[in-house]
């Protein structure tokens, strides 16, 4: 199976919202939610996706003839490459009663395992979504990141201590979720939490711990201030405030203030390897993309994932031999330009 097999498979199978178009980029599914869409006009999700494309890469090829390394070095591991699935919740919801969190994660987890890169799990309301989400990542020895929502001290104590048992390579947050509907008049409750609370909340764990939902500067800082390991700029899909700017817009500053003082991934309108190369020139360490696995599990389950994986990864091996870059350490910022 191909990737435009994968998305063919999925326009029967994928639920009313989501249109399974051929590249992601949040005109077809607009601010439909439930669905894939995005809060208010919908435009924070097209921002994402139309910002990657209005940086092009610069091409040199008088450079030694060799195969690119792809491979990347995080949380004591090593990944064939430097992209990683992102976390969804709710699928059943939003992309149609197929599949239900459980049975999402389970596949996703697994597939990407098997390729040689990292699934993001989801959360929810319903705690068989983390239990199920830690059996997985178990199974594949690991090789997940279960991203907990910001609820009370007491729930993230007992999911933690669901996810800790399956001896994950890092834990994430995804702190922006205290935007998203469902969250909001729970009990327990869910919301937006202090450095303080967040330095509490890191300190429940000795795995590399991960703030998801970071757009400037600021909250970058006070991310490394609460000890993380490492932040996604993110703006969780245009889902949770509309006229939110763009992650390649934030990107690079945000690296920039950081340095090496935490890994810095991101998300956001990602779809091609030559947008992960881009997000690399601009100071990231890696990426996640959420809704093409959506599509790529509806459409082909562990077949759709791997395949998806195996296009982004060529397309990111060319874009670095186009553009003289042999491994990921070689890619730069002059290899980029922003018109």
């Amino acid at each position: 199976m191909n990737y435009q097999e994968a998305l063919a498979a999925a326009k029967g199978n994928i639920g009313p919202y989501c249109k399974a178009c051929p590249e992601c980029n949040g005109k077809a599914c607009g601010n439909k939610i439930p669905g894939p869409g995005a809060k208010g006009f919908g435009d924070t999700a097209i921002r994402n996706y139309d910002a990657w494309k209005s940086i092009r890469v610069v091409m040199d090829t008088i450079v030694e003839n060799t195969e690119p390394d792809t491979s990347v070095e995080l949380f004591g591991r090593t990944f064939n490459f430097p992209f990683f699935a992102g976390p969804v919740g709710a699928v059943n919801l939003h992309y149609g009663d197929s599949l239900d969190d459980m049975a999402y994660n389970n596949i996703l987890v697994r597939a990407c395992a098997e390729a040689g890169i990292a699934a993001f799990t989801g959360d929810g309301t319903n705690p068989k979504v983390v239990e199920a989400a830690a059996e997985a990542i178990n199974a594949a020895k690991g090789c997940g990141i279960p991203t907990i929502k910001p609820w009370d001290l007491v729930t993230i104590q007992t999911k933690f201590a669901l996810v800790e048992a399956a001896e994950p390579c890092a834990i994430a947050m995804d702190i922006d979720a205290a935007g998203l509907p469902f969250l909001k008049n729970l009990n327990p409750p869910a919301g937006s939490k202090t450095v303080e609370e967040m330095r509490e909340i890191v300190s429940l764990t000795n795995r590399p711990f991960i703030i998801k939902g970071i757009m400037s500067v600021k909250g970058a800082l006070k991310a490394r201030e609460a000890g993380a390991y490492g932040i996604v700029v993110s703006n969780h899909g245009g889902r949770v405030l509309d006229g939110c700017d763009a992650t390649a817009h934030v990107l690079e500053e945000i690296a920039t203030a950081i340095g090496n003082d935490m890994k810095i991934f991101v998300d956001g309108g990602i779809r091609s390897g030559t947008d992960v190369f881009r997000a690399l020139a601009l100071g990231a360490d890696a990426v996640l993309i959420a809704r093409p696995f959506v599509v790529s599990v509806y459409g082909g389950k562990e077949d759709g994932v791997k395949a998806y994986i195996q296009k982004l990864g060529a397309e990111l091996a060319e874009t670095m031999k186009m553009c003289g870059a042999a491994s990921l350490a070689d890619i730069t910022r002059d290899m980029i330009c922003v018109r």
